[in-house]
């Protein structure tokens, strides 16, 4: 039986196991018959909207210098573009485009809260970013035309860079493996490996799907924010068994011990980490195109939903995951902590993180707890009805 993953011959534990952040791998023909979750005109009208974020990067060979324009572009500027050397980048195509979501569930054996986005770059012969990393792993679809990918060498903050480019590139840098791409061909890089794709043609369209790893300084500043934000002002250092101080200038072991312990039993809150993890791993990428809430669905209009669309759709750019609790299970959704505890609630939770739509069964089969999360996540936008959707054509 084959894999419904893209991983070829290979079995899911094997990559894990032996590349998973650990090495490159090729594999040709891991999608058969690709078709691109959108055509070239269709990415660059995406390019044009104002809420989708774009890049256009050239390259001028014989001055070696990189330029870098951002998004939205103007229809016109397309046709002022050089012949060669220069490419389009268009993050989160999957916030807009069904189909690019659906090939980030391609890859649905590395969880969902990991996964960033599906950027997709068209490019021209010469076309590509300049040698770099990224602090992130990432497979590489080659949609149409070739591109060559090099790579070799790790790197992090303190490898040297250009300073005179808009975009990170790595100086001198040597390339040690060469490949190049065809249609329906996959390559995974994991983070901090240097890496340069140069277009050999001039229709290359790839697609990245990049995942996401919050860093340690953020990690650690948001923690203590949010334990911050729950503990009273009045919960301070105590010393009741104080002893009388032989130097008065010393800050003594017992109190720096007793401090160090104070913050500990808060940094030591499994359930607190819990429900802070989840909504910080579930934070939409854009936050200022999230909805604030401030509109109000009853019972009776959630049912007038299903009535009218039959159907409700989970939107494109939101986050969701759960994780069990101590009764029942906690859902976050857009950077959002709801406490679960009925066993109807918690199967559509499951299935909601799972992106599939709400059917009129779902809400035949739900108790009130469900129909609460239900109308809650229409008022936070995270669902939808199908009616408002906007389709990708509108893009063109």
């Amino acid at each position: 039986m084959s894999s419904p993953f893209p991983l070829g011959d290979m079995s899911v534990e094997t990559f894990l196991r032996d590349y998973w952040q650990k090495k490159p791998l090729v594999i040709r023909n891991a999608f058969t018959d690709f078709q691109p979750p959108v055509s070239a005109d269709e990415l660059a009208g995406l390019a044009c909207e104002e809420d989708v974020e774009s890049r256009l990067i050239a390259f001028d060979p014989e001055a070696d210098q990189w330029n870098m324009e951002q998004g939205p572009f103007d229809e016109a500027r397309f046709g002022k573009l050089p012949p060669r050397h220069w490419t389009l980048l268009v993050q989160a195509v999957d916030h807009w485009v069904p189909a690019a979501g659906e090939l980030l569930r391609r890859f649905n054996f590395i969880p969902n809260w990991r996964v960033d986005d599906l950027m997709i770059s068209y490019a021209v012969q010469g076309g590509g970013v300049g040698p770099h990393y990224d602090n992130y792993d990432v497979f590489l679809i080659q949609a149409s035309g070739t591109r060559r990918w090099e790579f070799g060498g790790w790197y992090d903050e303190h490898s040297p860079r250009r300073d005179d480019a808009p975009v990170m590139i790595l100086p001198e840098w040597q390339a040690e493996e060469s490949v190049e791409l065809h249609p329906g061909d996959l390559l995974y890089l994991p983070p901090r490996l240097g890496h340069n794709g140069i277009a050999l043609t001039d229709d290359c369209m790839t697609c990245s799907v990049g995942f996401r790893a919050p860093a340690t300084h953020e990690m650690l500043r948001s923690f203590s924010d949010y334990l911050g934000e729950r503990i009273g002002h009045d919960e301070r250092y105590s010393d009741p068994d104080l002893t009388a101080a032989e130097d008065a200038g010393l800050i003594s072991e017992e109190a720096l011990s007793r401090a160090h312990q104070l913050l500990l039993a808060k940094l030591q809150d499994k359930q607190a980490f819990r429900e802070w993890f989840g909504s910080l791993v579930t934070e939409p990428k854009y936050p200022e195109q999230s909805q604030d809430g401030d509109t109000t669905v009853s019972d009776d209009e959630l049912r007038g939903f299903f009535d009218e669309n039959g159907v409700l759709l989970i939107n494109e750019g939101s986050r969701l995951a759960w994780s069990a609790a101590e009764s029942g299970l906690l859902l976050f959704t857009d950077g959002h902590c709801r406490s679960l505890d009925s066993a109807a609630a918690m199967r559509l939770a499951k299935q909601l993180c799972h992106y599939q739509p709400v059917t009129q069964d779902d809400l035949d089969a739900a108790d009130a707890q469900s129909v609460q999360l239900l109308c809650r996540l229409l008022e936070q936008g995270i669902l939808y009805a199908e009616d408002d959707s906007e389709n990708a054509e509108d893009f063109d």
